[in-house]
């Protein structure tokens, strides 16, 4: 049977855990609210744990509300775009030959055929994003496979609305978010790297977290960081645990 706490107008759901300690989360995109507790604890304890946060809920769900967002892209000339972190402005040209993109110092040129639409300006530009990720992530998974001594069976790239990867143990998979060609590398390894520790704990236990602390010990900044970050027009952001 779900269990939730209810604090006036805030919702809290309940799952019991094989945790030694309460954990209180709240989710973008609108400040959803869960909380994580060990399976022997009173409900009761639960709630008092919940009324001493209620301040801190509520000022994170205020956070949320005013998360930076970027405006929505048209892909025209002089249109800021972000590429591992830094600012580029884009130049498009129209020519009759198949849709190219290139780097250039500060510059993202795009050429496409005379006609094109912002959609299409868009699909060539997340092609490009993915052809540069595919360039950046298997370096990382080959270092991180030898530290962690697990096995990346495959790996996937994907537009993702509310997650920056994902993870599935059992095939051996992890996907990434194409969203993440616009962050600074640290942050894609950080993804990477937490994504791939759940091949050893696929719950975020404080097993999971103590792989964390062992072998990425800047984790919470990275993951402070990332969470920080402007989203695309279209994503809401799930915080990385």
């Amino acid at each position: 049977m779900k269990e939730t706490i209810q604090l006036g107008e805030i919702v809290i759901d309940v799952t019991r855990k094989d945790i030694k300690n309460v954990h209180l989360t709240v989710h973008p995109p609108d400040g959803r609210v869960t909380l994580s507790a060990p399976e022997a604890t009173r409900l009761e304890v639960a709630r008092a744990y919940a009324i001493s946060k209620l301040r801190w809920i509520r000022s994170q769900q205020k956070k949320l509300v005013s998360q930076a967002r970027e405006t929505p892209r048209q892909f025209v000339n002089r249109e800021s775009h972000f590429l591992w972190g830094r600012r580029h402005l884009m130049t498009v040209a129209y020519r009759d030959a198949k849709p190219l993109v290139s780097l250039d110092h500060k510059r993202i040129a795009l050429t496409v055929r005379p006609g094109s639409s912002a959609n299409r300006r868009a699909e060539v530009i997340h092609e490009w994003h993915k052809a540069l990720l595919h360039g950046a992530v298997p370096p990382l998974i080959d270092k991180w496979e030898r530290k962690l001594k697990v096995n990346v069976r495959g790996y996937f790239l994907q537009r993702m609305k509310t997650k920056w990867g994902s993870c599935n143990p059992l095939a051996g998979h992890i996907r990434l978010n194409t969203e993440l060609v616009k962050k600074p590398k640290d942050l894609l390894e950080y993804v990477i790297v937490h994504e791939m520790a759940h091949l050893i704990e696929p719950t975020h236990s404080g097993r999971f977290i103590a792989i964390l602390e062992k072998h990425y010990p800047t984790w919470r900044e990275a993951r402070i960081e990332l969470n920080e970050l402007p989203l695309a027009a279209d994503m809401w952001k799930e915080k990385v645990p």
